[in-house]
């Protein structure tokens, strides 16, 4: 059974940092691109950023570059989104998710991710 389990989630200061990690298990993980997705209220889950199976190409949505950074440990299976002064537009639960295909690179579509973490809340405050 494969499970993605998030944590490293909570409240922080607009201006702050959060870093979350996904650690997954049934899967052979070393095979599948991972990447963050996040839902803001009232809003669509949108991709935040990938990374493909050997952790040497990563890719961001282009509002987030330079302040999120996307890694992986393949031998803990775990991938790691460091988030660095963060905004209230930040607000939002974050989900892991495993792409089963194998590709070169690391897909920013929701519909290429077959397996999904349950989510995890960060909260920015100003």
């Amino acid at each position: 059974q494969v499970q993605l389990v998030e944590s490293g989630g909570g409240l922080v200061q607009a201006g702050g940092s959060l870093r979350l990690s996904c650690v997954a298990s049934g899967l052979s993980f070393t095979a599948y691109a991972v990447a963050w997705f996040r839902r803001a209220p009232g809003k669509e889950r949108e991709f935040v950023a990938s990374i493909n199976w050997s952790g040497d190409s990563t890719f961001y949505t282009d509002s987030l570059k330079g302040r999120f950074t996307i890694s992986r440990d393949n031998a803990k299976k775990l991938v790691d989104l460091q988030m660095n002064r963060l905004q209230s537009e930040d607000t939002a639960v974050y989900y892991c998710a495993a792409d089963p295909r194998r590709i070169v690179g690391a897909s920013r579509v929701r519909s290429d991710y077959e397996y999904w973490g349950q989510g995890i809340q960060d909260t920015v405050s100003t």
